[in-house]
C-alpha cells in the first residue's frame, strides 16, 4: 500500500494548531442564514476563479460572477465552460461531504468527469504517457508513471485515504495535504489533475469535519503563489516518477499546504467574525421559519447537545434513511452542524445561529 514519507516538524505542528484554534473559533461564530448563504456563494466564487486560474483560465473574478449569474461573454466560451463546470463541480463536493463515507475512487472521477465535461459521469483514466513541461522552454519539468501504472497506483491511494480516515491518527489537513500531492503526482488524466486534486481535498477536509461551514477557499493562496506552489509539488531528484519521485520526502509540500490552510482559516476566522457582528440576529425570528420537524428537534439538541442520526429518527418517527437525507439537507440549509463525521456514529448539533442560550 501507498506509505508517503515526511516528518510532522515544529512548523506544521504550529500551522496544525493555528488551524484549530480558527476552527473552533469560526464554529462558534453566531452567523445567522441568510448571513451564512451569501458567505458560502462567495466562497464559491472565489474557489471557481483562483483554481481555474491556475489552468490558465482568463476570466477575472467579476466576470466569474457574471458568467455564472447567466451573462454571456463572446469570444471566451472555453474559459466560461471551464467555469461553469467547476462551479459544478464544486456543488458536487458539498453533496458528497454530507455522506457519512470517506470519497471513494469513483466519486474522484465523476468530480473529474464534472471538471471537463460539467456531467457527473466517470471518466476512464488516460491511456498514453504525458508530460508537464516548462511553457517559457518546452523543456520536460515532470514525467508521470506510465498508463498501464495509473488504475493500480489510483486504487492505492484511495485504499490509504481510507486507511487513514478511518484510523483517525493523522490530522485531517495532513491527509488532505498527502492525498492533493500523491494525486498530482500520479497525474491520471491528460487534463484537470489539478483542479480535481484540489476538489479532492476539498472533500476530504470537508469530510472530516473541516469545512467550516463551506466558507472558504484554499485556491487563492494557490493562486496569488503560483510559483511556490509548483515548487511545493516538485521533489526528489529527478523529474522522472520512477526514478525517485514516488519515494520522495514529502514534508516540504504537506509544511506548504498546512501554513495555506491556517491562513486561508485565518482570513475566514475574521471574515465570519465581521459578518456575525453586522449579522446579529433576533433568535426567535428564526425559529418561526422552522418547520415542526426541525421545532422539534430542536427541542432534543437543546436538551442533549447531539444526537446520532438513530436517536434523530426515533424522535422523529421516521426512518433512519429518511433522517439521513434530512439531515444533509438540514446542514446545508445552516441549521445543523456535523458533530461526529465518524461514518458509523455520525452525529449533529444545532448551528450555533440556533443554539444561543
Amino acid at each position: 500500500m501507498y506509505q508517503p514519507h515526511f516528518t510532522i516538524t515544529p512548523g506544521i505542528t504550529k500551522a496544525l494548531m493555528s488551524i484549530e484554534a480558527a476552527r473552533q473559533t469560526i464554529l462558534a461564530l453566531p452567523i445567522d442564514i441568510d448571513m451564512l448563504a451569501s458567505l458560502r456563494e462567495t466562497a464559491r466564487l472565489v474557489a471557481t476563479h483562483y483554481s481555474t486560474q491556475i489552468e490558465g483560465n482568463r476570466l477575472t473574478q467579476a466576470e466569474v460572477h457574471q458568467i455564472l449569474a447567466g451573462t454571456h461573454i463572446p469570444g471566451r466560451e472555453r474559459d466560461q465552460t471551464e467555469v461553469r463546470n467547476y462551479y459544478r463541480a464544486i456543488e458536487e463536493v458539498e453533496r458528497l461531504a454530507q455522506r457519512p463515507d470517506v470519497p471513494g475512487e469513483r466519486d474522484v472521477r465523476r468530480l473529474h468527469g464534472l471538471v471537463m465535461h460539467g456531467k457527473a459521469t466517470p471518466t476512464p483514466y488516460r491511456d498514453g504517457q504525458n508530460v508537464i513541461r516548462e511553457a517559457a522552454t518546452g523543456l520536460i519539468i515532470y514525467m508521470p508513471p506510465e498508463a498501464a501504472d495509473v488504475p493500480a497506483l489510483m486504487a492505492d491511494l484511495m485504499a490509504w485515504i481510507q486507511m487513514e480516515m478511518d484510523r483517525d491518527e493523522l490530522p485531517a489537513p495532513i491527509i488532505a495535504a498527502i492525498a492533493h500531492y500523491q494525486f498530482a503526482t500520479i497525474h491520471p488524466y491528460y487534463d484537470g489533475n489539478g483542479r480535481t486534486a484540489r476538489l479532492l481535498t476539498t472533500l476530504l477536509l470537508h469530510n472530516a469535519g473541516y469545512g467550516l461551514k463551506g466558507i472558504y477557499s484554499l485556491d487563492e493562496y494557490y493562486a496569488r503563489n503560483l510559483q511556490g506552489y509548483y515548487r511545493a509539488l516538485t521533489v526528489g531528484p529527478s523529474h522522472n516518477y520512477y526514478m525517485g519521485r514516488a519515494e520522495a520526502d514529502i514534508t516540504g509540500f504537506i509544511a506548504y499546504f498546512c501554513e495555506g490552510m491556517a491562513d486561508a482559516f485565518a482570513a475566514v476566522r475574521f471574515q465570519a467574525d465581521r459578518a456575525a457582528t453586522r449579522g446579529a440576529m433576533d433568535q426567535s425570528g428564526v425559529l418561526r421559519r422552522l418547520d415542526p420537524r426541525q421545532r422539534r428537534l430542536w427541542e432534543l439538541l437543546r436538551r442533549q447537545g447531539t444526537a446520532t442520526s438513530a436517536e434523530i429518527a426515533a424522535n422523529l418517527g421516521l426512518s433512519q434513511r429518511t433522517v439521513v437525507g434530512l439531515c444533509r439537507d438540514w446542514v446545508d440549509n445552516g441549521f445543523l452542524e456535523v458533530h461526529d463525521p465518524s461514518r458509523k456514529n455520525r452525529a449533529y448539533r444545532l448551528a450555533h445561529a440556533f443554539d444561543a442560550k
